[in-house]
């Protein structure tokens, strides 16, 4: 089987418009969650989240191209660009044959459906723009990346809630493991901050009016984020020979379904699905420095999370660092594992811890070193990556330093 390295990576997220300002963020412990701007946000009783803030889509695109790509697009789009450059490949007619897009998503072009529907129910228009569908189709932002790029490759959408990202890059991973391509592009976007999309989720009764607080004794929700992360993996002999900036080295993935509810997480699950992930991955429980936990902030998930890692490591749970770094960008939903996979990234190469920040007293049943409120620098060989989502999909990412 092929090795599968990292050689690219794009974002724009609540803490910054690129992957530099992102982690100067991360490693500083600043938080991008505050008042949410968008219309009729005085009639939710959640108002805040991760926005962009200063996201001015003309900034970034044409007219024509602002008429066919709903916020989650052009995210990605966005992420994709500036991963693509930092990987220095050149899409030939050769490569291009053997190169994909795999990302994730939860809601696709849900700003556009939200905008039409006021438009039809609200408003009492009989007509919407043509390029409503278009627009809102989950795997739109994946077929303008491919179409911008001439990857075509085998290209795809991945929807599964909270696991969208992580279910998208492992597919990735396994493309390129089994011979099917030598480079893909891959992560997750989404753009659920819109009334109808915050509106819906308060409905869960799961959201926080006042800030994300994983593994805190004060936690009461998760706070919602919006954004993309994307990066580009590559057959480890294709970036040796051409000399590429190696950043990391994806060596695990796994991926099960709890079988049990459609909201509550799975300790079982969770558990089975990071062991699974180790095996892939050939490490062993204490080889593993670093993980970047789902950790939503809800009362469910962070206890059953930090038992199911325990169950996973046993005593080596006691040494490996754990953080949520949901507490900064908010939880993009089907992006969310894109954003998270810069902090497991930066753990293995440059040795950056991110934190668990807003974290006022932890949870006798969230017992681990959750990097309270401050980055740490240290040397961290495999890292993990955690994502849990409702209906039960679990999905793990290992990768290491190279």
């Amino acid at each position: 089987m092929n090795r599968v390295v990292i050689t690219g990576q794009g974002t724009i997220n609540a803490l910054g418009k690129n992957v530099a300002e992102t982690l100067t963020a991360m490693s500083n412990s600043i938080c991008g969650i505050g008042p949410l701007d968008f219309p009729n946000v005085d009639r939710l009783s959640v108002q805040i989240g991760g926005q962009i803030q200063g996201y001015k889509a003309e900034d970034w695109f044409g007219r024509q191209e602002l008429s066919l790509y709903d916020p989650f697009t052009q995210y990605a789009v966005i992420a994709a660009n500036e991963a693509i450059s930092q990987s220095g490949l050149d899409f030939s007619d050769e490569l291009s044959i053997n190169t994909g897009v795999v990302l994730g998503t939860a809601g696709g072009g849900l700003v556009t459906q939200d905008q039409n529907y006021r438009s039809v129910y609200e408003d009492g228009k009989n007509r919407v723009h043509p390029f409503v569908v278009p627009r809102l189709m989950n795997n739109a932002a994946a077929s303008h990346v491919s179409m911008i790029h001439g990857l075509r490759g085998p290209s795809f959408t991945v929807a599964s809630a909270c696991a969208s990202s992580n279910h998208a890059m492992g597919q990735a991973y396994h493309m390129i493991r089994s011979g099917m391509a030598k480079v893909m592009v891959t992560g997750g976007s989404e753009a659920m901050l819109c009334f109808g999309g915050m509106k819906a989720w308060e409905g869960l009764r799961v959201m926080s009016k006042d800030g994300c607080r994983p593994f805190c004794t004060t936690r009461n929700g998760m706070v919602q984020g919006e954004g993309a992360a994307v990066f580009v993996f590559e057959k480890y002999e294709h970036a040796k020979a051409r000399g590429a900036n190696i950043l990391a080295e994806m060596i695990g993935f796994a991926m099960t379904s709890d079988a049990s509810d459609i909201v509550m997480p799975s300790r079982t699950g969770a558990a089975n699905t990071i062991r699974l992930a180790l095996r892939d991955a050939n490490v062993a429980p204490e080889d593993v420095g670093y993980i970047n936990a789902h950790g939503t902030a809800t009362a469910a998930n962070d206890k059953t999370e930090c038992a199911a890692i325990r169950d996973a490591l046993g005593p080596a749970a006691d040494k490996v660092m754990v953080s949520s770094t949901k507490a900064m960008h908010g939880h993009l939903i089907g992006g969310t594992g894109g954003v998270e996979l810069l902090a497991v990234i930066a753990a293995v190469k440059d040795n950056m811890i991110a934190p668990t920040i807003n974290h006022l007293k932890t949870d006798p049943e969230c017992n681990l070193d959750v990097v309270p409120n401050t980055a740490r620098h240290k040397r961290v060989k495999v890292a993990i990556s955690n994502a849990f989502a409702f209906g039960g999909m679990n999905a793990v990412l290992a990768i290491k330093s190279i």
